[in-house]
């Protein structure tokens, strides 16, 4: 399994977010135990009024040198497990993310 999947529009990534860390950091890719595959990643901020979220969006734009409004969590905003939505280039988006998975 992916820790991402193609849409039209440019990619999901599956996101298992830790807040109130000592850093903000994406750790690579890692694999469930129930096999399904997903994208560590950490920020300093609390998981309070959408603060988490809105730091791990301005994280990733950082990470792919992308506009922040083109990255939107879509699901799970209030749990670890995320679903990112990031719009654009498909064919792009996909190379960026198989760099990041060899990481």
């Amino acid at each position: 399994m992916s820790f991402f999947r193609k849409r039209d529009d440019g990619v999901e990534l599956f996101v298992r977010l830790t807040p109130r860390s000592s850093k903000d950091a994406i750790e690579g890719v890692e694999q469930a135990a129930d096999e399904r595959c997903h994208l560590a990643a950490r920020v300093r901020a609390v998981p309070e009024k959408g603060e988490a979220n809105a730091a791990l969006e301005r994280l990733l734009a950082a990470e792919f040198g992308i506009p922040k409004k083109s990255i939107k969590v879509v699901a799970g905003a209030t749990s670890r497990l995320k679903t990112i939505r990031i719009t654009g280039n498909t064919g792009e988006l996909a190379r960026l993310m198989a760099e990041l998975a060899r990481r």
